[in-house]
């Protein structure tokens, strides 16, 4: 599929029909309008067992697709408000916004993130939150490149280089892809529990040794 324009991209995010990508903090995301997160399940024939990540411009708009006691919202508050942006996504319950395509088997959880990286950020800022996971079939390594990801995926919509590079020059301290997926921390009885660990590491926080 050509690239296309941010306008363009934005637009079919918003109409839900189609799935697009655009750069994070850590690789590629692969993203669909929340209502729509079947179609990233079919285009990755990813496994029901695998939830999405919703991912948002900043903290406070993903707040309202969780819920918790003012005293665990406080608590989510104060790392996000250190790791976010970043490579951290907090397993949280989930409100009544939650679309259950998003985590078919358990709609009552769901994965939230701000990535670190000017572009994301940029398009998240106008469609609103997106169902998003890295590019790539199940199973295989994430596509890191542009040229990667309109080869595998030609009905993806991208940005071209040219945009991408454009809003990036306007972030003075430029972040460059880690190539490593987020770590995944959900909370649990008052504790995070690590579900996968990638490039943030939390302290005294104990391990779930899950794939």
């Amino acid at each position: 599929m050509p690239q296309v324009s941010m306008t363009e991209l934005v637009d079919a995010a918003k109409q839900g029909d189609r799935l697009i990508s655009f750069p994070t903090d850590t690789v590629p995301a692969l993203a669909a309008n929340p209502h729509r997160a079947d179609l990233i399940f079919a285009a990755k024939q990813r496994p029901e067992t695998k939830p999405l990540i919703l991912m948002g411009a900043c903290a406070a708009d993903l707040w309202p697709y969780v819920q918790g006691t003012e005293a665990e919202l406080a608590a989510w508050q104060t790392i996000a408000q250190r790791y976010w942006p970043g490579a951290l996504t907090l397993v949280l319950p989930a409100s009544d916004r939650i679309p259950t395509a998003m985590n078919p088997l358990n709609p009552t959880s769901i994965g939230i993130r701000v990535p670190n990286r000017a572009i994301a950020q940029a398009v998240l800022a106008q469609t609103g939150p997106l169902a998003t996971t890295s590019v790539n079939q199940t199973g295989a390594p994430p596509l890191l490149t542009l040229a990667e990801i309109n080869a595998e995926f030609p009905g993806v919509l991208t940005l071209s280089s040219a945009e991408i590079e454009e809003i990036e020059r306007s972030r003075t301290t430029p972040q460059s892809p880690t190539g490593v997926p987020s770590t995944v921390a959900q909370w649990s009885q008052g504790t995070w529990h690590i579900l996968r660990q990638g490039a943030v590491v939390l302290e005294n926080t104990p391990v779930d040794r899950e794939p």
